[in-house]
């Protein structure tokens, strides 16, 4: 499956639009990580609890909208975007979206 930002794929040819495809996931950090991370934030510096929860969310979300793409029958994923909301207190959503397409 190949999944670009852009709106085309060099050396390919978009043969059809399959449609918006989304994969997405919410997540709220452990208790634990939680307040070592509000420790973290007090002296400053990289809250690597956060940096870990938030990469593991992309890579869900990710495999969710290729696996959306996947059975529409996709070749490829255009116009990739990531978008993340805070839904409550400690807890966010991060979607994937972008363009199921057929390639010739």
């Amino acid at each position: 499956m190949i999944v670009v930002t852009t709106d085309s794929i060099p050396g390919r040819q978009v043969v059809a639009t399959l449609g918006f495809v989304r994969g997405n996931t919410v997540r709220a950090a452990h208790a634990g990580e939680d307040a070592a991370a509000w420790l973290k934030n007090m002296v400053g510096g990289e809250i690597e609890e956060y940096t870990k929860l938030l990469a593991e969310s992309r890579e869900q979300a990710l495999d969710r909208m290729i696996a959306e793409a996947r059975a529409r029958g996709a070749d490829a994923v255009v116009g990739l975007r990531f978008e993340s909301c805070e839904i409550a207190g400690g807890c966010a959503e991060l979607l994937a979206y972008g363009t199921a397409v057929k390639l010739a």
